[in-house]
């Protein structure tokens, strides 16, 4: 492709510098706004290689000398997975479901680097409901990111083309600005570039069909990165072949294109949680745990004390709150079991009013019985009489808002939280905390079960679209933390 000579030769003798080393980068970070050049990665659908695509160009920009960051659109925790094995370092979230523009500008501008890659979430226009509320295409445009379109050509030619016009034809802002091509044979290439240029949009490359290059999936998305068998591995393959295919510099210079947009600063409010010690699970069992949510407790003071269920014995010494994320538990829930002594810690401590979140797997944790992956029941915490159990497909997906019931940890009753449901496992207890809607839908269920000390349920919470809510839990933290030291 036209450039990739010049760009290999470039990479061989120095690194790639851009204007965020010089005056342009000085000029976003004293003003202090959101941020740094940026593009953001979408696609035509689920499963059309965004992932792949956002991992190569990460690991591509460390190749070349520069310092990427990265986040993701949507509630997802998996994709962050990966892109932090890939920068070495933790990403969050956008999310415009959750937060209004100028909480995601802040949360953006506090990405550092010389440039953000944004990956989107599902195809670009998808939102709650038939919207395109929580969408990439609404991200893109309240963060003012210009878009690169993924389009997945296997088993197309030319069709490829008229799925990209349909793309640029649905726009309401005109921010996709750049295409990638994603299994398409190179001898296809220069034609296609040619008619997609003509659309007015820049081709920046393609990326052939690479075997073992490839990450695998289950259920709930792509597996952790961890468990893929030579991650680092495919990343290299991924980029022998992205360094002559991607038009390296097509693509920094679309990210500097992005304007620096200015967010009103955030007032401090909430409560002074210094003092407070929350205990959060982390580890394969519970790994679906929000980056923003514990900088969210950190801000407000709190300190983090991270333990393993599967592992360690008992909760962290002097813990005041705890928190059991989602994850896969019944992948090791035999191990679960075994660690009688950690399950007794968790009865315990709840049992004692020591207030707790604990969403779908670290719900599901807190049971008597959770029906594993194997099909066999395993003894959990004990806290909620019940078990889990498989259900023969996807019980809950998307987001919701729950009305609380009763007055609870996280709320009064009567007031409603932003939340977000994916789980193939149910419960036999009866949920009454709070009634649930699905967003831009009309469905209705009820949802979570809770009290003065306790949240549990499927659906997970994301603290910058509950802020009150935290505020409660943190506020009830702290109230233990004084009853414990008496």
């Amino acid at each position: 492709m036209g450039g990739s000579d010049g760009m290999k030769n470039r990479e061989e003798n120095q690194p790639v510098r851009t204007q965020t080393d010089g005056a342009c980068s000085r000029k976003r970070q004293m003003e202090g706004a959101s941020g740094c050049p940026r593009i953001l990665i979408a696609g035509t659908g689920s499963g059309c290689g965004k992932t792949t695509l956002t991992c190569g160009i990460l690991y591509g920009l460390l190749q070349r000398g520069l310092h990427p960051c990265a986040c993701k659109c949507g509630p997802d925790y998996i994709d962050p997975m990966f892109h932090s094995r890939v920068l070495g370092v933790e990403t969050g979230n956008l999310d415009s479901f959750f937060t209004d523009r100028e909480t995601m500008g802040r949360l953006l501008a506090r990405e550092k680097g010389d440039l953000c890659v944004i990956e989107g979430v599902m195809g670009y226009y998808d939102g709650c409901g038939f919207t395109e509320k929580g969408s990439a295409s609404e991200i893109a445009a309240l963060t003012q990111t210009p878009v690169i379109l993924t389009v997945n050509a296997r088993g197309m030619s030319r069709s490829v083309l008229a799925v990209l016009r349909g793309f640029l034809a649905a726009q309401t802002e005109q921010n996709i600005r750049g295409v990638i091509f994603n299994q398409l044979p190179a001898k296809l290439y220069p034609d296609i570039r040619r008619e997609a240029e003509a659309m007015g949009v820049r081709a920046l490359g393609y990326l052939p069909r690479i075997p073992g290059a490839a990450f695998e999936s289950r259920k709930l998305g792509l597996v952790a990165p961890d468990e893929i068998q030579g991650f680092r591995k495919k990343l290299g393959l991924l980029y022998e072949t992205m360094r002559e295919t991607i038009d390296w510099d097509g693509i920094l210079a679309l990210a500097k294109e992005a304007p620096v947009f200015d967010c009103i600063p955030e007032e401090k409010d909430g409560p002074d949680g210094r003092g407070v010690k929350i205990a959060v699970a982390k580890d394969e069992a519970f790994c679906f745990l929000y980056r923003d949510n514990l900088e969210f407790l950190k801000a407000l003071g709190c300190e983090i004390l991270f333990f393993s269920p599967l592992r360690e014995k008992e909760i962290p010494e002097g813990a005041d709150a705890l928190i059991l994320n989602g994850g896969y538990p019944e992948l090791h829930a035999a191990a679960l079991e075994a660690n009688t002594a950690m399950r007794q810690a968790v009865y315990r401590a709840v049992k004692d009013g020591m207030p707790v979140i604990a969403e779908c797997g670290g719900f599901m944790y807190l049971h008597e019985r959770l029906q594993g992956e194997d099909g066999k029941e395993y003894g959990m915490a004990g806290v909620l009489h019940g078990e889990c159990h498989k259900t023969s497909g996807l019980a809950r997906f998307g987001y919701i808002t729950m009305e609380a019931e009763k007055d609870n940890l996280l709320c009064l009753a009567g007031r409603t939280l932003k939340a977000h449901e994916f789980h193939y496992y149910d419960s036999t207890l009866l949920p009454d905390a709070f009634t649930a809607k699905k967003a831009g839908g009309s469905a209705c269920w009820k949802a979570g079960v809770a009290d003065k000390r306790m949240y549990a349920g499927f659906p997970h919470l994301y603290f910058y679209g509950n802020k009150e809510a935290a505020y409660a839990f943190v506020r009830t933290a702290k109230e233990y933390g004084h009853r414990a030291g008496i």
